[in-house]
């Protein structure tokens, strides 16, 4: 994507020509910083926390059992 929007830069249309520099900054920085060295660190800095639900929303959302675990057979 990077190379997709920087590729814009290469246009005549001087809005086109900021719109893909400013797309492809924005991808490689997201795809660099973001998801290569901040996600990962908070998941190793939070551990379990980082997959807590508060109970409020957990109320709100449908209870879906993908296994099938607690499925009774008549």
């Amino acid at each position: 994507m990077v190379f997709v929007f920087g590729a814009f830069v290469l246009g005549y249309d001087r809005q086109l020509k900021l719109f893909g520099l400013g797309l492809s900054v924005a991808v490689f920085i997201d795809a660099t910083i973001v998801r290569m060295v901040l996600v990962p660190a908070t998941m190793e800095l939070l551990g379990d926390r980082n997959w807590w639900l508060p109970a409020w929303i957990n109320k709100l959302l449908p209870k879906i059992d993908v296994e099938g675990h607690h499925h009774t057979h008549s």
